[in-house]
């Protein structure tokens, strides 16, 4: 039995967030306009309300996944006002409780074939950058000190949980403590 079309509306982030599964699954190969309207459950013709064509959903699925999973963070005003260690602690926090690492993997094995992937992950990674340095060096952080927290610091957020996803929840927050003023002690 075929499956049942919706007869609303289906959001351009709605679009987005099927994509991005997608594309964890199965690469970007597998991010298909066809694939994405049957999972979403509407007709084909649907994507071009919000999309001009793949190409158009690939910049905007970079740019999605920039604001949702980056932005989100670095351009938080509430994170910005606060403490720069407190703000540190809940950049690790955040990165947690909400998977923000959840599709480096998949974006970044995309970028290794696509230079438009590619020039959006390093636009991303200095973003990352600029937010984390800024904070270390609010705590007086300089020159090699600086950068080699700044490094460490993305490094172990960007790729603790797509490497040791299978710690514990427990064991997690207990080595993030730890991390924190390894990080922060002078």
């Amino acid at each position: 039995m075929a499956a049942q079309k919706r007869s609303g509306r289906v959001s351009k982030d709605q679009w987005l967030a099927t994509a991005l599964e997608e594309l964890e699954k199965g690469g970007i190969d597998a991010v298909r306009v066809e694939r994405l309207a049957k999972l979403l459950s509407v007709a084909k013709s649907g994507f071009y309300w919000h999309f001009n064509d793949r190409r158009d959903l690939h910049r905007h699925l970079l740019d999605y996944w920039f604001q949702e999973y980056t932005a989100v963070v670095t351009s938080n005003p509430l994170l910005l006002q606060i403490e720069p260690k407190i703000r540190l602690e809940r950049t690790m926090a955040m990165v947690e409780e909400h998977d923000l690492a959840k599709y480096e993997l998949a974006i970044r094995a995309w970028a290794e074939h696509d230079d438009m992937a590619r020039q959006f992950v390093q636009k991303v990674t200095k973003a990352r950058l600029e937010f984390t340095r800024r904070i270390f060096s609010e705590m007086g952080f300089k020159g090699d000190e600086l950068e080699t927290r700044t490094m460490l610091f993305l490094c172990y957020e960007t790729w603790e949980i797509p490497t040791f996803g299978d710690m514990s929840v427990r064991k997690r927050r207990r080595l993030r403590k730890r991390r924190l003023e390894l990080l922060t002690s002078k």
